[in-house]
C-alpha cells in the first residue's frame, strides 16, 4: 500500500526497481553518449568564447590567434580521447583514474586523483547550469535579474531526473544533446557555405574595438598560455565515459571506447569550426562592456554563439532561437555528467570504506541517490556564493581534471610496462604506452600551466579543496579500520549474562505503561522494576493511588528531580543497582507512534533524549515499546506472521492448525496488561486465581 508520505515521492521519482531489474538499466550507446558525454559536447558553447576573452586582453589584433589556441586544445583533447579508451579495456569495472592510480600508483595517488575529480565534478554541475542560465538570459535579457533562482530551479529538476533512473535520464536527455550538435553543425554549415560564397557572416561587435594593448615579449606567451588554460574546459567530462564503464550494455569497454571516439570526434569538429567561424565574423566580447570601444549606448554583450547565430541565420529568427534553445538546454544537462559520474565513484570510495557507506547503496531507481543529493547541494551552494557567474566559477576549473588526467595516464603507463614484464613486449603494447606516456607528459605541463595561470583568480580554493578531502576520505578509512577491529569476534565468543533486571519508564497508568510492563514480565526477568522520576508531586501521587487501586503486581520506585530533568535521575538510579558483573540491566521505555510530524513534535522527545544518553552506558539494553495512536493507522504495518500459509487440517482433525502450537491460557497470563482484573477471565480462568498468580509472582520478584 503506497501511504499519503511515499505519494509524491512515487510521482517525483517513479516506483522501486528489483535489484534484479540491474540489466534493464544498462545503456545502448545512442543514449551513452548524452549521459556521459554531454559535458565534453556541449564545453564547445563556451570554450571557444573563454579563448576569446583572455585574448581580448591583447587587442582586436590577438583574436586572430583563436583557431591555433583550439588546435593546440583539440589536440590535447585527442590524445586523452585515445588514452581513456585503454582505460576503459584495462579496467572495465569502472573507476577511472581512481581504479588505475589505485592498481598501479598506490592508495595516495588515488585518492588525490579521486578527490580531484570529484571537486571537478561538482564544477561541472555549478559551471554547466550558470553557462546555460548565461545562454538562456541572452535570448531573454529581461530575466537576467533571476539568472540565480533558475540556476537552482535546473538543479532540482536534474536532481529529480537522476533520481528516476539513468536510463530514463538519458532518453530524456538525447533530444538536447543531439538537437545541439545538429544546429551548430547547420549553423556551421551554412556560415561557411556564405563565407566561400563571399557573404561571410558579420558579429554585432564586430565595429567594437578594445582598450588594451597588444602585448608582446613574455606578456604574449602568458597570455597564450592563459588562452589555452581556458580553452582546455572542453576536456572535462571526458574522463565519465571510463567511470561508467559497468553501465554500458555488453560488450561494455567496447561500446564504452566507442562512445569516448563519437565524443571526440564531435568535439574536435565543433570547437575548430565555432572557433574559425568567429574569427571569421569579428566576435568581440570582453569581461565587461568597460573595456571596449565604440560601446552604443544600452548595449549588452551576448555570448559567441548567440552572436554566430544571430549572424549567420539572422537575429530572433526560427535558426537563432533553434541554436539558443538546444545550447541552454545542454549546458545545463551538461551537468548530468557529473550527476552520473559523481555518484558511482563515490560509490566505489564508499566500498573501499574511504566514504560513508550509505554512498554505496543504491535507491529505489537503482541509483546512488545519496550521491546524487550530495552533488546537487554542494553545487547549488556554489552557485549561491559565486552569484551564478560563469566568470569567476570558470576560474575554479578544469584544475582537478587535469590531476585526474595525469595521474591516471602515469598509472597506465606503470600498467604496460608491468604487462610487458609478464608477456614481453610488442608493436600493440609499444604503442599503447606511448600514447599514455605522451597523454602523461601533455596533461602534467598544461596543469602546471592552469596553476599558474589562474591560481590567483580562484583556482587557489581548488589547491586548499583537493588536500582537505584527501585528508577527510583518509579519516574515514581509519574510524572504519578501527570500527572494524573493535567489532571482530573474540576467541571465547560472547558470554551469556547471569541474570536480567528489568527497569520499566512510568509516567502514568496508561495503555502504553500497562503493555510496557508485560512484555518486560513476558521476557521473565530476574528483578522487575517500574520506575518513575517525580518531577511533578501531584502527578506522582495519583500514580501510586491507580498503581494501588489497579494491584499491579510490580514495585514502583520513585525517584526525585530536583532539576525536573528526567535523564539524569534514571541514569543516577542505574549508576546505583546492584548488578553483578555479568549481569544485565533491561530498560524498557513506553513511546506513542503518531502519524503526522507536528503530532511528533509534541511526543517522545524526553524518551529519545534518554535513549540516546543510555546507549553510552555499558551493561544497559533498551528496549522501546510501541504503542499506534489512531493517526498512525494509515501506515500501520500488517502483523508479524500476518503472510505466513496456514495449512488447514482434514476434517474431524484434533489439531486446530498446523503451525506453531498456540500458547496455553496459562503461559499466556504473564503477558496479558498486569494488573487488569479481566486478564485471567479471557483466558477462561477464575479472575481470583489470576491475581493471586500475579501476587506471587511480585513476592518471588521481590
Amino acid at each position: 500500500m503506497t501511504t499519503p508520505l511515499r505519494l509524491p515521492k512515487r510521482l517525483l521519482v517513479g516506483n522501486p526497481m528489483r535489484s534484479a531489474q540491474l540489466a534493464e538499466t544498462l545503456l545502448p550507446k545512442r543514449l551513452a553518449l548524452p549521459v556521459y558525454c554531454s559535458d565534453p559536447i556541449s564545453s564547445n558553447a563556451y570554450a571557444t568564447q573563454e579563448i576569446i576573452l583572455v585574448l581580448a586582453l591583447g587587442g582586436a589584433s590577438m583574436l586572430l590567434l583563436t583557431p591555433w589556441v583550439a588546435v593546440a586544445v583539440v589536440s590535447l583533447l585527442a590524445l586523452v580521447t585515445l588514452s581513456y579508451r585503454q582505460t576503459c579495456h584495462a579496467y572495465p569495472d569502472g573507476g577511472g583514474a581512481y581504479a588505475v592510480s589505485r592498481a598501479n600508483l598506490g592508495r595516495n595517488a588515488s585518492l588525490v586523483a579521486a578527490a580531484a575529480l570529484m571537486v571537478d565534478y561538482v564544477m561541472t554541475v555549478a559551471v554547466s547550469v550558470a553557462s546555460g542560465v548565461e545562454n538562456f538570459v541572452s535570448a531573454f535579457p529581461h530575466l537576467r535579474p533571476y539568472g540565480v533562482g533558475l540556476c537552482i530551479a535546473f538543479i532540482l529538476v536534474l536532481t529529480l531526473m537522476n533520481l528516476r533512473g539513468v536510463r530514463e535520464s538519458g532518453t530524456l536527455f538525447a533530444i538536447p544533446t543531439y538537437g545541439f550538435v545538429l544546429s551548430v553543425f547547420v549553423m556551421l554549415g551554412v556560415g561557411f557555405w556564405n563565407a566561400l560564397n563571399g557573404h561571410a557572416p558579420i558579429a554585432e561587435s564586430a565595429d567594437l574595438g578594445f582598450a588594451g594593448v597588444s602585448p608582446a615579449g613574455a606578456a604574449l606567451i602568458l597570455l597564450l598560455l592563459r588562452a589555452f588554460a581556458s580553452g582546455c574546459t572542453s576536456l572535462t567530462g571526458v574522463e565519465a565515459v571510463s567511470n561508467g564503464v559497468p553501465t554500458f550494455r555488453t560488450p561494455k569497454a567496447h561500446n564504452a571506447s566507442l562512445t569516448l571516439l563519437a565524443m571526440g570526434g564531435l568535439s574536435i569538429a565543433m570547437m575548430l569550426g565555432i572557433s574559425v567561424l568567429s574569427t571569421w565574423a569579428r566576435v568581440h566580447i570582453a569581461d565587461s562592456t568597460d573595456q571596449l570601444t565604440n560601446v552604443p549606448a544600452g548595449y549588452e554583450q551576448r555570448t559567441v554563439l548567440a552572436q554566430l547565430s544571430a549572424a549567420v541565420f539572422g537575429n530572433n529568427t526560427v535558426g537563432f532561437f533553434a541554436v539558443q534553445g538546444f545550447t541552454t538546454l545542454i549546458l545545463v544537462l551538461a551537468a548530468n555528467t557529473a550527476f552520473n559520474g559523481f555518484p558511482i565513484l563515490a560509490s566505489i570510495l564508499a566500498e573501499d570504506r574511504y566514504l560513508p557507506k550509505q554512498l554505496g547503496r543504491r535507491g529505489d531507481r537503482l541509483v546512488f541517490s545519496n550521491g546524487i543529493l550530495i552533488l546537487a547541494s554542494i553545487a547549488g551552494g556554489l552557485i549561491v556564493v559565486f552569484d551564478g557567474s560563469v566568470t569567476r566559477l570558470i576560474q575554479l576549473y578544469i584544475l582537478g581534471v587535469f590531476v585526474s588526467f595525469t595521474l591516471s595516464q602515469s598509472g597506465m603507463v606503470v600498467y604496460w610496462r608491468r604487462r610487458a614484464a609478464d608477456g614481453g613486449w610488442t608493436p600493440k603494447l609499444v604503442g599503447s604506452l606511448l600514447v599514455n606516456a605522451v597523454g602523461a607528459v601533455a596533461t602534467a605541463v598544461v596543469l602546471v600551466i592552469v596553476l599558474f595561470t589562474k591560481f590567483t583568480h580562484g583556482a587557489y580554493l581548488v589547491v586548499i579543496a583537493i588536500p582537505v578531502l584527501f585528508l577527510v576520505m583518509v579519516r574515514i578509512h581509519r574510524h572504519y579500520q578501527r570500527v572494524s577491529r573493535q567489532l571482530a569476534p573474540k576467541a571465547g565468543g560472547i558470554t551469556l549474562p547471569s541474570r536480567i533486571h528489568a527497569v520499566v519508564l512510568i509516567s502514568q497508568v496508561n495503555e502504553p505503561s500497562l503493555k510496557a510492563l508485560a512484555f518486560a514480565r513476558a521476557i521473565r526477568p530476574s528483578t522487575i522494576t517500574a520506575l518513575r522520576v517525580d518531577t511533578s508531586p501531584a502527578r506522582t501521587r495519583k500514580l501510586i493511588e491507580e498503581w494501588e487501586a489497579r494491584e499491579i503486581p510490580v514495585p514502583l520506585t520513585v525517584v526525585q528531580s530536583a532539576f525536573r530533568d528526567l535523564t539524569e535521575p534514571v541514569l543516577d538510579y542505574l549508576s546505583k543497582i546492584r548488578v553483578g558483573p555479568r549481569d544485565v540491566v533491561q530498560v524498557f521505555v513506553p513511546e506513542y507512534v503518531v502519524g503526522h510530524w507536528w503530532e511528533q513534535v509534541l511526543h517522545n522527545q524526553s524518551a529519545l533524549r534518554l535513549k540516546s544518553r543510555l546507549l553510552y552506558m555499558p551493561g544497559v539494553m533498551v528496549t522501546s515499546v510501541p504503542y499506534q495512536l489512531s493517526s498512525a493507522a494509515p501506515y500501520s504495518l500488517a502483523r508479524p506472521g500476518a503472510g505466513a500459509e496456514i495449512a488447514v487440517p482434514p476434517t474431524g482433525s484434533a489439531t486446530g492448525t498446523s503451525g506453531p502450537r498456540a500458547p496455553s491460557a496459562q503461559a499466556a497470563a504473564p503477558t496479558d496488561p498486569p494488573g487488569r482484573p479481566d486478564a485471567a477471565a479471557r483466558d477462561g480462568a477464575d479472575p481470583s486465581e489470576g491475581r493471586e498468580r500475579e501476587r506471587s509472582l511480585a513476592s518471588s520478584q521481590r
